[in-house]
């Protein structure tokens, strides 16, 4: 079984940039594709991107496309979401997942193991 574990959530003003990383350890996650989710208060778990195990297939939502970078590094067991020009509705708490293998998906139910999540707040 694979652990998630992610970091890099904090406070920002809008405009600015953050990283989140996900750490997996225990089983090698190498062959999962990972994702990111976020949900915010009062809101359901939206799907934000993901990247197949190779780097070389990546899919993003609609709200983040341009401003947001999923990517991984198999060496490291990292999977990190590069966040630019922020706005106060991406605060949300940040959620990594690992999912199917050899297909990326947006939907939340093809993803088996979560981390814990890490607090994004983006103020105006």
């Amino acid at each position: 079984q694979v652990q998630l574990v992610e970091s890099g959530g904090g406070l920002v003003q809008a405009g600015g940039s953050l990283r989140l990383s996900c750490l997996a350890s225990g089983r090698t996650f190498i062959p999962y594709t990972l994702g990111w989710f976020r949900q915010a208060p009062g809101k359901e778990r939206e799907f934000v991107a993901a990247v197949t195990r190779s780097g070389g297939n990546d899919y993003y939502a609609d709200s983040v496309k341009g401003r947001f970078t999923i990517s991984r590094d198999n060496a490291k067991n990292t999977v990190y979401l590069q966040m630019n020009r922020l706005k106060p509705e991406d605060t949300a708490v940040y959620y990594c997942a690992a999912g199917p293998i050899g297909t990326v998906t947006p939907n939340s139910e093809n993803y088996q193991v979560w981390g814990q999540g890490t607090q994004v707040t983006v103020s105006s």
